[in-house]
């Protein structure tokens, strides 16, 4: 089918009737809407939109913002709230625009927006300014923000009682359509009934997208005609609390009832034939979980007709309209009310019910013996659902086709119940986020978490643990202190935390006495929910100040541009560089009473974005890691906490690289102890390959055979958040689109921006019509494009496969997660997450592909590997919408067109030729790098290792190293024949302790061409190098660390290091001026020690003892790094050491060996 014209501006354009919006966009046409059908009936009217963002609404007014021009337009004024109850006070405030005969229009309609403990903390405003009344041309809708799973929250949360208790009508729509159908009638109702009208938001509707009708003309609302009481049901002049609150009683709430039954927002959908045996009752997202697990069922309306199965779609859970209620109970005797989280609908049709005489069985949270259901915590999928509605079909009917299905759908369910995560990402601060460094405390003090990117301190090593609500920050020490024996604690708190209401909390702390230090981590953005920047024009200043005022005993800031400070400060402020902080706390901790710092650095992330704009300062220096001299340590990840700094794996084991695309120019990597960083200015990265890019027309490729899109196709796409993998749902949906399909997409992404694990659930079918829920859920997938294999090993990820009918296409490329920070030697279970993606899906179901290491050889750019994943699934049949449309919908997506479309194409290619990768573009370009290059055989392994030894020193040298080895090899062939472990593990070993990384050999490996050779692989050309390093002689202690202090020095360096490598032959003599320090004297003794150890394996190996002398041998594989890195792993080395000699002399089997 040909791609219809489609513009990306049409989702605001009111002339177009079918848009492909989000929930959120949805939300910005509704009020554009609004405002146009009111000015088609004459009324001139305007719109305020206030609130404060959060999950799942933590994108919209990013949305509204973008949106500016044509909103200010039509008169609506977007103003975000500085917190929720402030903004709830200011709608208030609308709709008295016109009370006193002042207003500029005939009314102010106002949208609200807050996540669900932003709805909790507004509920005295709520109530006040719904008891006062709307204006008959106002209205206010507030959207509640319900995050069911706690996917971006610090609790689950469900927030309709909270308007329940406001006495506030609720809505809930069923995916994005109904966001624009139930707002439109919420505005209504407001008007009409004189209350506020409170709209559900879940993931599942607003952080959705599809394809929408959003016709003007769409809904014809009913006005019902009821008596009204004198004066109406608006908001009026003057004060009478009683009169409000019999007015909201006795007239509003019956108003609002009267609005539902007109309007049929609560409604039978099927009757259930001539003898309905079941009634289903649901509202929002739940009823798409239904008509997902009817559809699972095999029941379509003629079956539920014969059935007997009535289906009632509830549109208002609160307060439920009682005739519609009970004309839908007539006659059944069983109904199952479905609802998520807490049941709202179901007391209340027990209540309207229970004096009937005839009533039916009613289960909902629980069944009718009284055991859970759908339970109250958690979330219910259509599986779960399908499985209730299933039992009791078959109960009520014996029908042995559903019984059929039902047992499928258990076995599905059950297979979910026994997987198991593989594989796992944990979000973590991004590359150069300024809290690697501001959430470190002094060794023996101890901090407290808070609202914001700074709460996963809690799982790194932080020493912190402890967290408030929003707002709340440090109010718990106040409780707690007089009660401890902690006489000091930090206490971080975010710079837009602060300005939302955390300046109460130190207040509170200050009147209160306790002795802490509130660390304000300014990162001059709301960086948590997207970036947005701080309401009001937050400054660090204004922060010190308003702190100031206070009256703190001390008052600190911690930045890492200083210099940048001049003038501005309260009295007796301080300002440090961040290098200080370690010494700075200190300081602060030791003085009773309260103390604040104020943090100051960039998001990292808003850095990037800002340097893409061109607004902020783009150093033009990157760092590099000399591989060959990286010992592996991952000091430079302890000191910095930054992801971009990466494994790879080479022929002399794990070493690191920086990760060009993810750094954000921090450099706190350089702190890392180890002369193998190098500053490289003026450094050009290679472009994107304009050859592979214009080398990769589709035309030449065959049109794959396309799945039938006769139902719902699932597809699942796992990723990492920040490598752009939520646009290839973005894509597919579009394309879909511009072929008149129904498309829905939801990004499951929580803290995925940090790094973290996002999955996008995308749903096709032939029309808009046939789509209910958007999750694919157990056993629902058709196609698992898995572009990060750590997400795809997860359990969800998992379940969703069924075999035989899922295509796996899935990317092998291993980014690590945060946990490899912490952990040197993490590693993902790549093959493990392979076998398992392979089994589940069934025999030639799965194709397997090195998508990123493709994207960054051909393109230069490892951001296209998403991209050629879609290719290759594209290309073998996985995806229902034809190339035409995806590259249409890639175009129309304006972002890097011609590098994506050549990737898509490239995806293709690959697909259906492995080898296509091979000499192509960047891939022919990239010299060789030899230490990447892993060994095929153990006697290359040993000639690799003797080469390098004898230029390491000598032939002697090296002919040494062989003859151990050959000594370890005969033993070996003796006590374990056909077996190569043991020699294989000291030819590894015993080279380490050999080739120790001394000043001779770093200097010879910073003079040798491998490290151009490295140099060249990434970059077009550079201006100078900078090495940073700590010579042993020239280095002085640096009081805060305790370590000798690293220097830089400039390239005539490098013009040093041949001469020092030529030096090498004074190596162990008596002018070896380097080998006389302790560290050399030490090393000196480790490869002493280690070749006693292996004398003994040589007089003590037998076939029992083999096992364990293998493990014992690799205990050198910990000795890493330089100086006091060095000498640490030193001492942990010889402990395990000597439990492994144990081991070996008893011949007990090690732990390792016996699995």
């Amino acid at each position: 089918m040909a791609p219809r014209p489609v513009t990306l501006d049409e989702k605001y354009d009111l002339a177009t009737e079918r848009i492909f919006v989000s929930g959120t966009q949805a939300v910005v046409r509704l009020t554009m809407m609004q405002q146009a059908r009111d000015a088609a009936l004459g009324k001139s009217t305007a719109g305020y939109v206030t609130g404060y963002r959060g999950s799942p609404l933590g994108g919209i007014d990013q949305q509204f913002a973008r949106a500016g021009t044509r909103l200010r337009e039509a008169g609506i004024l977007f103003q975000p709230g500085l917190n929720e109850d402030l903004a709830a006070t200011a709608l208030w405030g609308t709709q008295q625009a016109e009370l006193r005969g002042t207003g500029r229009h005939d009314g102010v309609f106002g949208v609200w927006y807050g996540k669900g403990p932003g709805a909790d903390r507004s509920g005295d405003a709520f109530r006040h300014a719904n008891l006062a009344g709307t204006s008959p041309w106002g209205g206010v809708l507030a959207l509640m923000g319900d995050d069911h799973t706690c996917e971006s929250s610090t609790t689950a949360h469900q927030s309709e009682f909270a308007f329940v208790d406001a006495m506030i009508p609720i809505l809930s729509p069923a995916g994005v359509q109904e966001v624009i159908d139930y707002g439109l009638m919420g505005f209504a109702l407001s008007r009409f009934a004189g209350t506020w009208a409170a709209l559900k938001c879940v993931k599942d509707t607003i952080e959705s997208t599809a394809s929408i009708d959003g016709s003007l003309d769409r809904l014809q609302i009913v006005r019902p005609d009821i008596a009204l009481p004198p004066g109406g049901l608006n908001i009026r002049q003057g004060f009478d609390a009683l009169g409000q609150e019999e007015r909201l009683h006795t007239h509003k709430i019956p108003a609002a009832l009267a609005f539902t039954r007109a309007n049929r927002l609560d409604r039978i959908v099927t009757q259930g034939g001539r003898r309905p045996r079941l009634g289903i009752a649901s509202v929002g997202k739940s009823w798409l979980d239904g008509l997902e697990a009817l559809d699972i069922l095999g029941i379509d309306e003629v079956d539920c007709a014969h059935l007997g199965i009535r289906l009632y779609k509830v549109g208002c859970p609160w307060p439920l309209e009682p005739e519609g209620a009970i004309a839908f109970a007539r006659d059944l005797p069983h109904v199952l009310v479905v609802e998520e989280k807490r049941g709202l609908i179901e007391g209340q049709l027990k209540e309207i019910l229970f004096p009937r005489a005839e009533r039916p069985v009613i289960e909902g949270k629980r069944d009718a013996e009284g055991a859970w259901l759908f339970p109250a915590n958690g979330a219910l999928d259509a599986t779960m659902v399908a499985e209730a509605i299933g039992t009791r079909i078959v109960a009520l009917t014996g029908d042995e086709r559903i019984a059929a299905k039902l047992e499928r759908i258990r076995a599905a369910r059950r297979r979910l119940a026994e997987t198991t995560d593989i594989s796992s990402r944990r979000p973590y601060f991004c590359a150069g986020c300024p809290h690697n460094s501001s959430t470190v405390v002094p060794e023996g003090s101890h901090a407290f978490a808070g609202i914001g990117c700074h709460f996963m301190s809690m799982w790194m090593d932080r020493s912190t643990d402890g967290f408030t609500q929003m707002g709340g920050e440090g109010a718990n020490w106040i409780g707690e202190a007089p009660f401890s024996t902690t006489p000091h604690v930090f206490q971080n708190i975010g710079d837009g935390t602060f300005n939302h209401s955390g300046i109460m909390a130190i207040r509170a702390a200050k009147a209160a006495g306790v002795t802490m230090t509130y660390k304000i981590l300014y990162n001059d953005a709301v960086a948590m929910t997207g970036g947005q920047t701080n309401d009001g024009g937050l400054t660090v200043q204004r922060i010190a100040a308003e702190v100031a005022a206070i009256g703190p005993e001390k008052l600190v800031v911690v930045s890492d541009e200083p210099d940048k400070y001049t003038a501005g400060w309260p009295s007796g402020t301080s300002v440090f560089h961040r290098d200080d902080l370690d010494e700075v706390q200190r300081d602060l901790r030791k003085l009773p009473g309260l103390t604040v710092l104020i943090y100051d650095q960039t998001c990292a992330a808003e850095k990037r974005r800002r340097r893409k704009r061109g607004t902020f300062p783009d150093p033009d220096r990157r760092v590099v890691i000399n591989e060959e001299v990286c010992e592996g340590c991952g000091d430079c990840s302890v000191q910095s906490n930054c992801v971009a700094v990466q494994p790879v794996e080479t022929e002399f084991g794990r070493k690191r690289q920086i990760d060009q695309s993810s750094c954000n120019k921090d450099f706190s990597c350089l702190k890392g102890f180890c002369p193998s960083f190098v500053t490289v200015h003026g450094a050009r990265l290679h472009a994107r390959s304009e050859t592979a890019i214009d080398d990769t027309p589709g035309i030449d490729l065959p049109e794959p055979s396309l799945p039938g899109l006769h139902r719902p196709y699932g597809i699942l796409i796992t990723g990492v958040g920040g490598t752009g993998v939520v646009t290839i749902g973005a894509i597919l949906g579009m394309a879909a689109h511009l072929e008149g399909k129904g498309c829905g997409i939801i990004d499951m992404a929580g803290l995925a921006q940090k790094g973290g694990a996002v999955t996008s659930h995308l749903k096709l079918a032939p029309s808009p019509e046939d789509l209910h829920t958007i999750r694919v859920g157990t056993g629902g997938a058709d196609l698992v494009l898995a572009c990060d294999i750590a997400v795809a090993g997860m359990a969800k990820q998992l379940g969703a496969i069924d075999p035989g009918r899922t295509r796996i296409v899935a990317n092998t490329h291993e980014q690590l997660p945060g946990d490899f920070v912490q952990d040197p030697d993490f590693s993902l279970p790549t093959r493990r997450v392979i076998k398992a993606l392979g089994d589940a899906a069934g025999p030639d179901r799965a194709a397997f592909f090195a998508a990123t290491e493709v994207a960054t050889a051909v393109f230069g750019d490892a951001i296209a590997a998403n991209m050629v994943m879609l290719g290759a699934a594209y290309q073998l049949g996985a995806i229902p919408v034809s190339s035409l449309s995806i590259e249409k919908a890639i175009s129309l997506n304006g972002v890097a067109t011609k590098l994506n479309l050549a990737a898509f194409r490239f995806g293709r290619r690959l697909a259906v030729d492995p080898t296509a990768a091979d000499g192509v573009g960047g891939a022919a370009r990239a010299p060789a790098i030899a230490h990447r290059r892993l060994s095929d055989s153990l006697e290359e392994t040993i000639a690799r290792r003797a080469r390098i030894l004898t230029d390491y020193q000598n032939a002697d040298y090296a002919d040494r190293y062989l003859k151990r080895l050959e000594q370890i090899r005969r033993i070996e062939q003796r006590m374990a024949p056909g077996r190569t472990d043991l020699v294989e593990t000291v030819a590894r070993s015993l080279f380490k302790l050999m080739a120790i990384k001394d000043e001779y050999e770093v200097a010879r490996l910073y003079a040798s061409p491998a490290f151009r050779a490295q140099l060249e692989s990434q970059f077009a050309g550079w201006e100078r190098l900078e090495l940073n390093l700590a010579p042993p002689i020239l280095s002085k202690t640096d009081p805060r660390t305790g370590r000798p202090a690293k220097r830089t020095f400039g390239p005539w360096i490098l013009k040093v290091m041949p001469v020092l490598a030529w030096a090498k032959r004074f190596r162990g003599g008596p002018l070896d001026v380097f080998g006389r320090t302790e560290e050399r004297r030490r090393e000196r003794q480790v490869l002493v020690d280690y070749e006693g150890v292996l004398d003994e394996i040589v007089s003590g190996l037998t076939p029992d003892t083999w096992a364990a002398a293998v493990t014992l041998a690799a205990y050198p594989e910990k000795i890493r790094g330089y100086g006091p890195v060095k000498d640490a792993s030193i001492d942990r080395a010889h402990a395990t050491r000597e439990d492994l000699v144990r081991a070996f002399r008893s011949g007990d089997r090690p732990a390792e060996a016996a699995e």
